[in-house]
C-alpha cells in the first residue's frame, strides 16, 4: 500500500535522538515548523500545520475547539500547541512593554500586536500617554464580534482621565485581516479628536491591525 504524501514527507522531517548529539549541538533555528511542533505534541505535527496551511500565524488563530477536531489531536495536545503559541506571544510582548515613549504608529502597532494579532473578534484599546509621550499605560475599552465593537467616546475619555492622560493612542483589531478603515472607524476618530480638544487631550494616532500589517491615521495624515 502506498504511503501518502504527508506521511513520507513527515517521517522524512522526523527528529531522531541520534540526531542530538550533545547539547551544545543544539540549534532551533536549523529545525524547519514541522519539527519544532513534533518536539511538542508528536508526530502529528505535519498534519496540524496542513490545517492551517502551513501557517503559524493561521495556527494561532485556532481555538481548542479547532484544534481538537484534527484526527490524533486530543484536549493534552491542543493544550500544548496553544501554550506553546501563548508563550511567543508573551516572549514578543516582553520588550515592547518596557518602551518608556512612544514615537511613531510602528511602536504603537508593536506594542498593542500581541494583545490583538490572533483574536477572533474585535477589541478596542487606548493608550494613555504623558506630555512627553511616556507611556502610562494601555486600557481595553470595549470587545465586539468578528464584524466590529461599540467604543464609545465617554467611556474613552473616562479612561483617559483616569490615568491623568496628556494624549491617547486608540487601536483596534480587524479579525479578517484587513487594515483598511470602515466608515465607522473614520467617524469614530473624527468624534474622539473633536471631543479631544474641548478637554485639552490630544489624539496621537489610531492604529488599525490586521494579522501581522496596521494602517495609521496618523500616517496618512488624518490626525489634526
Amino acid at each position: 500500500m502506498n504511503q501518502r504524501r504527508s506521511d513520507i514527507q513527515a517521517q522524512s522531517e522526523a527528529i531522531e535522538p541520534t540526531q542530538i548529539y550533545s547539547p551544545l549541538s543544539v540549534d532551533m533555528r536549523t529545525y524547519t515548523n514541522t519539527q519544532l511542533l513534533q518536539l511538542i505534541i508528536g508526530p502529528k505535527s505535519r498534519d496540524v500545520l496542513n490545517s492551517s496551511n502551513n501557517s503559524l500565524i493561521q495556527l494561532g488563530h485556532k481555538n481548542m475547539y479547532d484544534l481538537m477536531k484534527l484526527k490524533g489531536i486530543g484536549m493534552n495536545k491542543a493544550l500544548r500547541i496553544m501554550a506553546t503559541i501563548e508563550l511567543g506571544k508573551r516572549r514578543h510582548s516582553e520588550p515592547i512593554r518596557d518602551i518608556q515613549k512612544i514615537s511613531s504608529s510602528l511602536e504603537v502597532f508593536n506594542y498593542f500586536y500581541p494583545l490583538l494579532a490572533d483574536l477572533p473578534h474585535e477589541e478596542f484599546w487606548i493608550m494613555c500617554l504623558r506630555r512627553n509621550n511616556s507611556v502610562i499605560g494601555a486600557v481595553q475599552v470595549s470587545i465586539g464580534g468578528v464584524n466590529g465593537t461599540v467604543a464609545d467616546p465617554k467611556q474613552i475619555f473616562r479612561l483617559a482621565l483616569e490615568h491623568r492622560a496628556v494624549s491617547i493612542a486608540l487601536c483596534h483589531n480587524h479579525p479578517s485581516g484587513s487594515t483598511v478603515a470602515s466608515n465607522q472607524d473614520i467617524t469614530l476618530t473624527r468624534k474622539l479628536i473633536e471631543g479631544a480638544r474641548l478637554l485639552e487631550i490630544s489624539i496621537g494616532d489610531h492604529v488599525i491591525i490586521g494579522g501581522n500589517k496596521y494602517y495609521s491615521f496618523a500616517d496618512d495624515g488624518l490626525i489634526y
